[in-house]
């Protein structure tokens, strides 16, 4: 194997990694940036891409390190506004993984919206008053896995461009 055939394989394991980083956003247990990062640093180490693909990675560094952050504060921000508590949140989590282990996939949705509306059902007193939580809560959710599918992709991208350039 020469130097090239290296590069290939190198290449084809970091974008292995990225589009499993990307998946990574809606399948439970595979972490979505650390493994779009990952596959990047695995490029910029072993790929021969030299100065350039370290720039690559200090940019990916950036909008992963960014994307983790905004992914929890934002979505947070926004539930702290309308009066969700994070005991509810952390209700949801729990019965979201006990769901996906009793029927995988679906469950963990079906638990988590169930463990919000419980907690929220017995916070509030109401069957009225609990829904709206509820719906707030699946928005930040949605809310906070677009911005890791959106940090993941531009990482993504920046590796494409690395490809291209160096």
């Amino acid at each position: 194997m020469d130097l090239t055939d290296s590069q290939t394989v190198v290449t084809v394991v970091a974008g292995l990694a990225i589009v499993a980083g990307l998946a990574g956003v809606v399948v439970p247990g595979l972490p979505a940036l650390p493994l779009c990062w990952g596959g990047v640093l695995v490029w910029a180490v072993f790929g021969g891409a030299g100065l350039g693909g370290w720039a690559v990675f200090a940019a990916a560094t950036l909008v992963a390190g960014g994307g983790a952050v905004i992914k929890y504060a934002w979505p947070g921000r926004n539930l702290k506004r309308t009066g969700v508590p994070t005991s509810t949140l952390l209700a949801g989590g729990v019965l979201g993984i006990v769901g996906f282990f009793v029927v995988p996939v679906v469950g963990l949705v079906l638990g988590f919206v169930g463990g919000v509306w419980a907690a929220e059902r017995l916070r509030l007193g109401s069957n009225q008053l609990a829904w709206p939580s509820t719906v707030q809560a699946l928005k930040a959710a949605g809310l906070s896995m677009l911005v890791e599918f959106a940090a993941g992709l531009l990482v993504a991208a920046l590796w494409v461009a690395g490809l291209l350039l160096t």
